[in-house]
């Protein structure tokens, strides 16, 4: 739960000013909307993501099982981007906390007034030096920083509370400044639930605490009392956090709006990014107000570590499986420093301004928090559990209103949004593209009967006849051996072998190979289902190659149309123009010539 909260409680030390600069008066309004959100909304959406993702793949691999093919693909491409943009501002923007509140603390030298982005960049870069040295002990030392920052955060608001308590024409005040601007209270939820966009921030965590699933402790016994136990503990851990969370928020956003007057929390205030620091220094002294402040920009920056720990498990999980990330991108450190420059262009484009973050933060989370909600609505649905569907449909609706309106409100946020979606879509169709002669078999296996067709030839020439598995009829057959025979001088002696690629899913990059040997019409085919024709065939050949020391060779028949087009369609449907890249393959593939198998066509 510490973990998750580092991301999650870390939000504590911005939320409540984010919260009064957008609602004003009506903040601890709004912020019971936002509470009622959590609990009846995000929360139950995510006990039932954890359900189905008890490995910690999260609602984004629900959707991709959910959505398969180019399709599906392309979604997870779009919902990375947000992700992307969820974590990445994470980094920048807790950093960018972290540093309005070693600025702002009393004992600051006065030189650093003024210096936000290189502090913040100070921040980022340390941040990416403890990855690139090696991150360990996260657990441990997430327990610490959360519970000194929660205990921390309590005795500012008890103490706070307090003085409201003691001060009883503080809350008269904030009562008729209420009613004055906002008339009624059904209008003051109606002006809450269009501010609620705005606090979105509040709903952070959720996704990572699916993400750390793994490392909770299961029931002993089999592996489904382990996971059962899992889900069970995945479960305690979010609805723990999201109580403790709505209390803390509903109780900050009281103390903070009741006592700070509202200059305060504007840019260049005192309260500005830091409302809980404002009334730890001016209730409990500046000692405690810097020990609160040490403890904030603490945990701020390790929300930091917590989110790059979310990108370095979420791209390699997807970009490399879909051939869309060249292979180092399975490595830490070269990703550390790719984040690291990202995130150190977004903090010199929002100069470090917090607030000017919160609009492409909240896009992020809310997108997440949707695409969640959709897997699991998609889920109910499929398994025909109506109530559930409607319950989810319901927050589906809610959140996705919700997102749209931010969306229109805080623009600043799709646009950057929309340049991390750009660039993930334009590098991994790019890195796609270049791999694209790879081979891409994960594993081949011949069944009994496929082995004996290809042990058959005890020396000489494994000769193989490439055929379309939409063409099944013994005329067919015969067509294309004569064809062979004919072009490329073989003879019906030979006795050559047939072999058919069907194409399952052209959206997948790298599959396991499953060869199977079966007699059609008299003859013998190898029968094999791949991603790709041209490098299913290489592979195969390579394969037979191998375990039986004889070289392999292919016979095609050239492809109608144009070369250009034919490529496309290879890149896309997995077809196409296949003798030349099949060779193509093949040559990448083994650049010895004498042990390279043979491409014949005609």
């Amino acid at each position: 739960m510490c973990l998750t909260g580092v991301d999650y409680f870390s939000t504590l030390g911005y939320q409540p000013a984010i919260a009064a600069v957008a609602a004003g008066v009506l903040s601890p309004i709004a912020t019971i909307v936002l509470v009622l959100v959590t609990l009846l909304g995000a929360l139950p959406v995510y006990k039932r993501v954890a359900e189905e993702s008890p490995h910690g793949e999260g609602s984004i691999a629900m959707l991709e099982r959910l959505l398969p093919r180019w399709g599906g693909k392309l979604f997870v491409l779009v919902l990375l981007g947000f992700a992307a943009t969820s974590f990445l501002i994470t980094m920048t923007l807790s950093a960018a906390d972290a540093s309005a509140h070693l600025i702002e603390n009393p004992f600051a030298p006065g030189w650093m007034h003024g210096q936000e982005v290189i502090i913040t960049l100070v921040f980022l870069g340390l941040l990416s030096v403890v990855f690139l040295r090696g991150f360990r002990e996260a657990v441990g030392i997430a327990v610490a920083l959360v519970a000194v920052f929660l205990t921390l955060n309590l005795v500012v608001i008890v103490v706070a509370l307090g003085q409201v308590v003691l001060d009883p024409p503080l809350v008269q005040d904030w009562w008729t400044a209420l009613n004055t601007q906002h008339g009624n209270p059904m209008l003051m939820v109606v002006v809450a639930l269009l501010i609620f966009p705005r606090l979105a921030l509040g709903l952070s965590g959720f996704e990572t605490g699916v993400v750390v699933m793994p490392l909770i402790k299961g029931h002993p016994g089999g592996e489904h009392e382990d996971l059962a136990g899992r889900i069970a503990g995945a479960k305690k851990l979010l609805t723990s956090a999201a109580l403790i969370m709505s209390g803390f928020l509903i109780t900050s956003s009281l103390a903070t709006t009741i006592l700070i007057p509202a200059a305060e929390f504007q840019e260049g205030g005192e309260a500005n990014g830091r409302a809980l620091a404002y009334l730890a220094h001016k209730y409990l002294g500046d000692g405690f107000g810097t020990a609160y402040d040490i403890s904030t920009i603490a945990i701020l920056w390790f929300a930091g570590a917590s989110a790059m720990t979310g990108l370095l498990n979420l791209v390699p999980r997807y970009l490399p499986r879909y051939g869309m990330a060249p292979d180092w991108s399975r490595a830490v450190r070269p990703l550390v420093i790719v984040f690291t420059a990202v995130a150190f262009l977004v903090t010199i484009a929002f100069r470090a301004d917090v607030e000017a973050q919160g609009g492409a933060y909240a896009t992020g989370v809310l997108v997440l928090i949707t695409s969640a909600s959709v897997a699991v609505t998609l889920s109910a649905r499929r398994r025909r559990q109506r109530l559930a569907t409607v319950g989810f449909g319901v927050v589906t609706v809610v959140l996705s209103l919700t997102t749209l309106i931010n969306m229109v409100e805080r623009p600043d946020g799709v646009r950057i949004a929309g340049l991390f979606i750009l660039g993930i879509v334009v590098v991994s169709f790019a890195s796609r593209f270049r791999r694209a002669f790879e081979l891409r078999s994960t594993g081949i296996r011949l069944d009994d009967e496929a082995l004996r067709f290809v042990a058959s030839t005890d020396d000489g020439e494994i000769l193989l006849i490439a055929h379309e598995p939409q063409r099944l009829t013994a005329g067919a057959y015969r067509r294309k051996l004569e064809h062979a025979c004919t072009v490329s001088h073989l003879t019906p002696a030979d006795n050559p072998l047939f072999i058919e690629v069907i194409v399952d899913d052209s959206s997948e990059f790298a599959t396991a190979l499953q060869v199977r040997g079966i007699t059609r019409h008299g003859y013998r085919i190898l029968e094999v289902h791949g991603s790709n024709v041209p490098t299913t065939i290489a592979a195969v050949m390579l394969h037979i190659r191998d375990i039986t020391g004889l070289m392999p060779h292919v016979y095609f028949r050239w492809t109608e149309g144009h070369p250009l087009t034919n490529l496309f369609k290879f890149l896309i449907t997995g077809e196409g123009e296949i003798a030349p890249v099949t060779r193509e393959v093949l040559r990448e593939a083994e650049p010895d010539v004498s042990r390279r198998p043979w491409v014949h066509v005609g």
